[in-house]
């Protein structure tokens, strides 16, 4: 059999589209990774998305982006990136619409929250949690000893592998993130088959980039409409030396300061630039249109560095790596930065995120305590079938960060009223 399969799916393996469950035969006018991206978009755990935080709450304005309408942007940045450089579009779909269904309650500082408490039994990282979720808590192909999640084929899980190592192993100095669990080691070294160690697919370096583009420009976006940045403040020096602290501290400590105050100086000097917002349709519009240009930018400067390298033709798997140049990886990181200092660290979220944080884990302990009779039968029957405690822990586990924020509070409300 030649090691090419010439179907829809052109330039990957036979290898590639398996499942690690055989499926029976499907439709085979429909391509194996066109299946994939239709689970996704069919699972709960994707609806689950509407009501989880992306940077503020969900009901907080209903201008702000959620875990799903961040998804969805991330996919369509995805797509297009993808389709430039020759990847099969469908795989980074479903790896941009599949890379936060792990995460949980209230963002990263539910993450946070998790990961605290799983700090015996191997930890929380929603990169983990994902993967659990699409080989194994996903409700779609039931095994005869064990649930295999959406059982998507190898190309797309190993798309969704942002981490793919354990916890501790990352090759990146300082790093806590990870991409899989101890309990899921089987299916993570079969979607692993043949990949270099610690090292992403293309596809997986285009959803990580795609995922990057989108909140750094969306959550700017929603920072001015909700008021919380001006963009005229940008021009004081005081200001700008706060975004390049904090772009430092948070993503790119190495870079020196002047290099990152020329990015925030570039982004500024763009025709598209926002200087001013009025809160009229005439400022949503140039608004809207800065973002769009900001996208474009991004990923016209990826796509052109990685040709440069690796040529012209399709570019899948380990056969090309994604190449960012330094000036975007900048720009990027000042736009994260911008979100950061008028979003994420302002004084009057402080007190917010400590509650959210308390407030998961109060919750999981009276789970731990009266499971499992309290918990939805799916988790329960992991809790029952659990070979030791860190196995029951880690079934309340999956049940909180399946919870949207909103059922979270309410539960928590039920199950604790004082």
């Amino acid at each position: 059999m030649s090691r090419f399969y010439h179907g829809p799916e052109v330039g990957y393996a036979f290898e590639d589209q398996q499942r690690w469950y055989p499926e029976p035969p499907k439709d085979p006018r429909r391509g194996e990774f066109s299946r994939d991206r239709a689970r996704v978009v069919h699972s709960s755990a994707l609806r689950r998305l509407s009501a989880k935080t992306q940077v503020v709450g969900p009901h907080s304005d209903e201008f702000v982006r959620n875990r799903l309408t961040h998804s969805l942007e991330v996919a369509q940045v995805g797509r297009e990136l993808a389709s430039a450089l020759g990847c099969d579009p469908d795989v980074v779909d479903t790896a941009c619409l599949a890379h936060d269904l792990g995460h949980p309650p209230f963002g990263h500082n539910g993450e946070t929250a998790l990961d605290e408490i799983c700090s015996g039994v191997g930890g929380f990282e929603g990169n983990a949690q994902t993967l659990r979720v699409l080989t194994r808590l996903e409700p779609k192909v039931m095994g005869p000893r064990r649930p295999h999640g959406l059982n998507l084929t190898r190309a797309s899980l190993d798309a969704v592998a942002k981490y793919p190592w354990r916890s501790g192993e990352s090759p990146q100095e300082g790093s806590r993130k990870f991409g899989v669990y101890d309990d899921d080691l089987e299916v993570f070294g079969w979607l692993r088959t043949g990949a270099p160690d610690r090292h992403r697919c293309i596809e997986a370096q285009v959803m990580d980039l795609a995922d990057d583009v989108a909140y750094s420009v969306h959550d700017v976006e929603d920072a001015v409409v909700s008021l919380r940045l001006d963009p005229r403040l940008l021009t004081d020096d005081d200001e700008a030396a706060r975004v390049v602290e904090q772009v430092r501290a948070w993503y790119l400590p190495h870079v020196p300061e002047s290099d990152l105050l020329e990015g925030l100086n570039r982004l500024r000097r763009l025709p598209a630039w926002v200087t001013g917002f009025e809160g009229d349709y005439a400022s949503l519009a140039a608004l809207k249109n800065m973002t769009s240009q900001l996208i474009g930018r991004f990923v016209r400067s990826v796509e052109e560095a990685t040709r440069e390298v690796s040529g012209d033709g399709p570019l899948t798997r380990y056969y090309a790596d994604l190449v960012v140049p330094k000036e975007t990886e900048i720009e990027i990181a000042v736009l994260k930065g911008l979100a950061v200092v008028y979003v994420m660290t302002v004084e009057d979220r402080q007190p917010l995120y400590t509650r959210q944080r308390e407030l998961l884990m109060e919750l999981t302990q009276v789970l731990e305590d009266r499971a499992p009779k309290v918990l939805d039968l799916p988790f329960a029957l992991a809790w029952n079938e659990a070979a030791d405690d860190a196995g029951r822990l880690r079934a309340v586990i999956d049940q909180v960060a399946s919870l949207t924020d909103a059922r979270a509070v309410a539960w928590h409300h039920e199950l604790l009223p004082n």
